[in-house]
């Protein structure tokens, strides 16, 4: 890509020109799945969440344009950097901020378990045709009494007797676990009281997975609750290198960050829809992209959406240079979800009353943004694991 095609292919909210950090082959694949998303996901985003259904249909197509799986040597198409899989979180968020948490749920959380987690067979067997989008995976890990106190609260337990493995509890907010082929669940063993983690398949006697009804975010997502009644699981499906709760957060950690790209993927949507709407929106006579206040708005919201990329940037820096800490990912988080929420909120004020609904392209980001705002840790956790980093004190148990 020429330095020219470059410039035209930088999004309007790309103020900075950060896209010009990625390498050439990472901005061509960024502009082959930008043109994707925009051709097929883009025109059918809104009818989906209305309905709050998923667009199965494009799933083959995200696998071919190698949105999964881009971090494993088993299934990368091509030698990728954090930056440029951040980059993709953001553009699946602003077309539809839905479709990039199945994304994440798949590749950052699922393919992220197994990849950190299993072992060279488990590896070869589930990470290619997740790759695909063959085989659909979840990530269990939230319980109905257990968010943010996952690391000493989980209420899930795992009892071995030989080479089998019994789970008994309850899951809830699992995102794909409604058609998910594997899903993987996160217990407690009941001989060191130490998190483990397992694969349970679809179908197996006593998983049961329910859709979570009347959503008001990311409807699109098929959020699930579990039971988990006398489940067994073979040793072979156990992930042997998931020893402890710090193993299963360095999943979160790599994909944390990643949720951070995504808050500014849904700033940026609303963004770019409400300077549509103000450049067409007349009012007195004029465009109200015209009046003082809009445009203070509209400033306001790209020094949000700047800032958020300038740190969405060093902090998958990091990552790529093996220095990234779980402080870094949350401050990320943390921040750019807060910027997020702002912009959301000063998007949907600019448009008025039409600001509700669908047809002007900013409700359904400003009602996903809350469910971005809170899953992958809440800005109050967040905070504190970036408040024990200054101060060397931990302030939750």
């Amino acid at each position: 890509m020429t330095q020219a095609d470059l410039s035209h292919a930088l999004l309007t909210s790309d103020f900075y020109s950060f896209q010009d950090l990625l390498t050439p082959d990472e901005n061509a694949h960024v502009m082959e799945i930008r043109e994707f998303l925009e051709r097929e996901l883009r025109p059918i985003a809104d009818d989906y969440w209305d309905r709050a259904e998923f667009p199965m249909h494009l799933i083959p197509e995200v696998g071919r344009l190698g949105m999964l799986g881009p971090v494993w040597p088993e299934t990368q198409r091509f030698e990728n950097s954090a930056l440029y899989r951040g980059w993709v979180a953001l553009e699946l968020a602003r077309v539809d901020p839905g479709f990039a948490t199945f994304v994440g749920v798949q590749n950052g959380l699922t393919m992220g378990a197994i990849g950190v987690g299993g072992s060279p067979e488990q590896r070869a067997q589930w990470l290619p045709p997740m790759a695909t989008g063959e085989v659909i995976g979840g990530f269990g890990l939230t319980e109905p009494l257990s968010g943010s106190d996952t690391a000493r609260g989980l209420r899930t337990t795992a009892h071995r007797t030989g080479d089998t493995w019994v789970l008994n509890g309850a899951k809830r907010w699992i995102g794909n676990a409604t058609f998910a082929h594997v899903v993987v669940i996160w217990a407690r063993d009941t001989a060191d009281d130490q998190v483990k983690g397992f694969l349970v398949r679809r179908g197996t006697p006593g998983f049961t997975a329910t859709k979570i009804e009347r959503k008001q975010a990311l409807r699109t997502v098929q959020n699930a609750d579990i039971l988990l009644d006398g489940v067994e699981v073979a040793e072979a499906d156990r992930l042997p290198n998931i020893r402890s709760f710090k193993d299963v957060a360095v999943v979160l950690r790599l994909t944390r960050a990643e949720v951070a790209w995504q808050a500014v993927g849904v700033a940026v949507g609303a963004y770019e829809a409400t300077v549509r709407y103000a450049l067409e929106r007349e009012q007195f006579g004029k465009p109200i992209a015209s009046f003082q206040l809009v445009q203070d708005r509209l400033a306001r919201c790209l020094g949000n959406i700047t800032a958020s990329i300038a740190m969405c940037v060093r902090v998958s820096q990091l990552l790529d240079e093996d220095r990234q800490g779980d402080e870094h990912s949350a401050l990320a988080k943390a921040y750019t979800t807060q910027t997020m929420r702002e912009t959301v909120a000063l998007c949907r004020e600019t448009l008025g009353g039409n600001g509700i609904q669908l047809d002007h392209g900013v409700a359904r980001y400003m009602a996903d943004a809350e469910a971005v705002y809170s899953f992958e840790g809440t800005h109050d956790m967040n905070n504190l694991i970036v408040g024990r980093a200054i101060t060397g004190i931990a302030a939750f148990v």
